[in-house]
């Protein structure tokens, strides 16, 4: 009696192990991809002051985030078929400006990332239309210094971002196949329907960050972005 009694217990406790263990795999794999990024954070933003925003998903290729509209500062729009030359421009303009080129000769802080927003043209061009955004430092949030060659605007237009990071440079060669990468991530995934339903809505650009100088050949971090609400 007191041996079979020994082994219901034991088997107990083996079930009760059983279930303990369940619910904690459970609880890390929800702490996993609800919260916490699946990358971390890039090197240039523990001496840079970056863009906020928070992680509400993540998954082993992609995080959803959701960001608070802040000031940036944009160029105008450059038609262009090459990547590599319309953001060398677009950037020269914005070093300009963060140099003193604007009407409080302020000399402000690099930030990060370099956002460029891409647009295609019509079926009928190879070009592409570019627009280069910088984030603007807390210390300018409210106050922008103007410049005629640049404009101040807050971003993002759509509150969630749907990310995929890569290391390496970004040219015209790499960055279609990291796109088509990030849509095969989401498929059959909620998000998936969510960009659908806002690019149904009007012309959303699919964005690229950039977190390194052209200098910086480590520890390189670049992001293809798909914008939805």
């Amino acid at each position: 009696m007191v041996r079979g009694k020994g082994r219901m217990g034991s088997a107990g406790e083996g079930i009760g192990l059983v279930f303990l263990t369940l619910a904690l795999c459970i609880a890390i794999m929800s702490e996993q991809c609800q919260g916490r990024s699946a990358y971390e954070e890039p090197a240039n933003c523990l001496r840079l002051e970056c863009a906020p925003y928070q992680v509400i998903h993540s998954q082993k290729d992609y995080e959803i985030r959701s960001y608070r509209t802040a000031t940036w500062i944009s160029t105008s729009p450059i038609n262009s078929n090459s990547y590599r030359d319309a953001v060398g421009h677009g950037f020269n303009i914005l070093a300009a400006y963060i140099q003193g080129n604007n009407d409080q000769a302020a000399s402000i802080n690099m930030t990060a990332p370099v956002l460029v927003d891409m647009f295609s043209s019509t079926a009928s061009s190879r070009n592409k239309t570019f627009t280069v955004h910088l984030y603007l430092p807390q210390k300018y949030q409210n106050n922008p210094p103007l410049s005629r060659q640049v404009h101040p605007v807050k971003l993002p237009k759509h509150r969630h971002a749907a990310v995929k990071r890569f290391g390496g440079f970004m040219n015209d060669t790499n960055i279609p196949g990291q796109v088509l990468a990030l849509k095969k991530s989401l498929e059959g995934t909620p998000w998936e329907s969510s960009i659908a339903r806002t690019q149904s809505r009007g012309r959303v650009p699919c964005s690229v960050a950039g977190y390194n100088s052209p200098y910086e050949y480590e520890n390189r971090a670049n992001e293809v972005m798909f914008w939805f609400d």
